[in-house]
């Protein structure tokens, strides 16, 4: 059904406005009467349930953070099937992103190139949300995923984050700190050992007790995901995430024109489905294992 609806109709859209057709379809699944039929269509069997970072994940498959920033689709999403649902990328304050265009389609390489930029509507409006949503006994398990205010200085990073850490840890079932999208000046900068360690310091002292988790980009030297997995473990941290967009553009099949024209911006897609595996297992062989 998905191939026939995208051929048909949102292949002729405008990505982002796909992007919003769909959330808010979606969104509407509860209000509508129309969720459970899609419930009882995608309901995960009992036997696909996972317990991590202290949660029951009623599947293994999640939406990543950059589909429902707002949180407008949770509840539609965890009807879907989905275990778990990923929130954000939320800031501090809220913000509008990059100018459109900004979301590219790659379609024979199965890819996309966003350069979103972070576009949300702040963590107050957010966390306000997600205190509603927390007293839904059907509702998913809800990861926030937070990050640095476009307007806010790298040397001040730390207070920016710890705000909206104090702000959504409170209604959040654990948080993941991006410090590896590309599309915010000098974020990536943050992967540094001597700039992290003080970040996710601060961040996992504000949570207060809520499971923390850093997002790491696929670019990274092999050392260096190994020294980051290394400061996870010292740190006491949930985990790390594996992995966010890539700058790469190696491998493509798309006409290479079409992709130069798409801009700056992280791709993801079926292109980076080897490098994540790669960093996944350095990450399996570097962080400790936890009981099952």
């Amino acid at each position: 059904m998905y191939p026939l609806l995208f051929r048909t109709v949102l292949s002729r859209m405008d990505p982002e406005d796909a992007h919003h057709l769909a959330s808010t379809a979606i969104a509407l699944l509860p209000p509508s009467g129309l969720g459970w039929i899609a419930r009882r269509l995608t309901e995960p069997d009992a036997s696909l349930a996972v317990d991590a970072l202290g949660l029951r994940f009623p599947s293994p498959f999640g939406v990543a953070a950059g589909f429902d920033k707002d949180a407008q689709a949770v509840l539609g999403l965890g009807q879907l099937g989905f275990g778990h649902v990923e929130v954000g990328t939320v800031t501090a304050v809220a913000q509008p992103g990059n100018p459109r265009p900004r979301l590219f389609r790659l379609i024979e390489d199965r890819a996309v190139i966003n350069r979103m930029g972070f576009n949300n509507g702040g963590a107050v409006a957010l966390a306000d949300r997600l205190r509603r949503l927390r007293a839904r006994r059907d509702r998913p398990v809800i990861g926030v995923n937070i990050g640095k205010t476009r307007a806010v200085a790298v040397e001040d990073a730390v207070a920016d984050y710890v705000r909206t850490t104090r702000l959504v840890a409170p209604v959040a079932d654990y948080l993941a700190v991006n410090v590896s999208s590309p599309n915010t000046p000098g974020l990536r900068g943050l992967q540094e050992i001597e700039l992290l360690r003080p970040l996710l310091t601060n961040i996992r002292d504000a949570a207060d007790g809520v499971p923390v988790l850093v997002k790491i980009a696929p670019d990274l030297e092999d050392a260096e995901v190994e020294r980051i997995a290394g400061l996870a473990t010292e740190l006491g941290l949930a985990g790390v995430i594996a992995t966010n967009t890539t700058l790469s553009r190696q491998g493509l099949r798309t006409d290479p024109a079409v992709v130069e024209s798409a801009g700056a911006g992280g791709l993801s897609g079926a292109p980076l489905a080897a490098r994540s595996l790669e960093v996944l297992r350095l990450l399996r062989r570097a962080l400790p294992r936890t009981p099952a």
